[in-house]
């Protein structure tokens, strides 16, 4: 993971939309591609795929950092803890559970931070930890339900209400809301000596219809490419290579060795030939390989 963490763009107070810039320039990947790159780390340690799976979700580590930005803490120590949770994530993620690695990465992501903030408020323990940890995260939540948006001492019927809301004492309610007053950030505070705000820097996910289009073309063209891959492989080569690289709910090694008579270790030994075929010839037929959707150097 090294080589990963060493990739990412440089990131401080005074450069935040510099750092927004360049981590739209890392493309969003397709399911296919993901699940591809997170084999390659899964079971080879590739640290090139594991790069490409952590910086194609910078992006997602910025707009969750941004709803914390109410805490009073620099955006760039967020993002930085947030980037920390993203690589955790993707060092466990396993892709044959069937669900994308933003799905699996957002709790970890959202852990990371949780942490960040709790300890740099350093808080006095208020009951239990994670009565503590509850009002903390919600209170501004249930504040801005009863429209109680407004700094200062809270009225006793409005400590009341949520006290009952969160099914903590009233007495925290009323510590806990002095400790966070005073402390909100504004989205439309100006970045370093910039005329940016804050606001202007709010990652943007959709695809505009130049991008769109190229990806549907880029994907096509992969579908082919892996297709005319598949011709090239024996008949065990492409069966095993389709039910452990291309199936929904790949096959395990020992389903697809009692299948064949041989050991888990032969049909491994299969499959990364098989990947290394279709690999190279899906690489001839892009300019560059590391674009392909679900394909790369092994």
């Amino acid at each position: 993971m090294r080589s990963s963490v060493a990739a990412i763009p440089v990131l401080g107070d005074d450069s935040l939309s510099k750092y927004f810039r360049e981590i739209r320039a890392f493309p969003l990947l397709e399911a296919g591609e993901e699940y591809m790159l997170a084999k390659r780390w899964v079971d080879y340690e590739d640290t090139e795929a594991a790069h490409r799976l952590v910086t194609s979700h910078l992006r997602l580590v910025a707009k969750i950092a941004m709803g914390y930005r109410h805490y009073g803490l620099p955006m760039a120590d967020l993002i930085s803890e947030g980037n920390l949770g993203l690589m955790r994530a993707v060092k466990k993620f396993d892709p044959e559970k069937g669900f994308r690695l933003a799905t699996y990465a957002m709790w970890w992501i959202k852990a990371s931070l949780n942490e960040f903030v709790l300890g740099s408020w350093s808080l006095v323990k208020l009951g239990t930890l994670a009565a503590q940890k509850k009002l903390f995260f919600n209170l501004r939540r249930v504040k801005a339900k009863l429209q109680l948006l407004e700094s200062g001492d809270l009225a006793p019927e409005h400590v009341s209400a949520i006290a009952r809301e969160l099914n903590v004492g009233e007495s925290d309610v009323v510590a806990m809301n002095r400790r966070m007053s005073g402390r909100d950030s504004s989205l439309n505070v100006m970045v370093g000596e910039s005329s940016t705000e804050i606001v202007d820097l709010l990652p943007d996910e959709s695809d505009n219809q130049e991008v769109a289009f190229a990806k549907r073309e880029e994907m096509s063209k992969g579908r082919k490419l892996i297709a005319a891959a598949l011709d090239c492989l024996n008949e065990r080569e492409r069966e095993i290579f389709v039910e452990r690289r291309l199936r929904d709910a790949p096959l395990t090694l020992e389903e697809l060795g009692a299948r064949y008579g041989v050991s888990r270790e032969r049909i491994r030994q299969i499959e990364v030939k098989a990947f290394e075929k279709v690999r190279d010839v899906v690489a001839a037929g892009f300019a560059a390989p590391l674009a392909l959707p679900g394909l790369g150097k092994a």
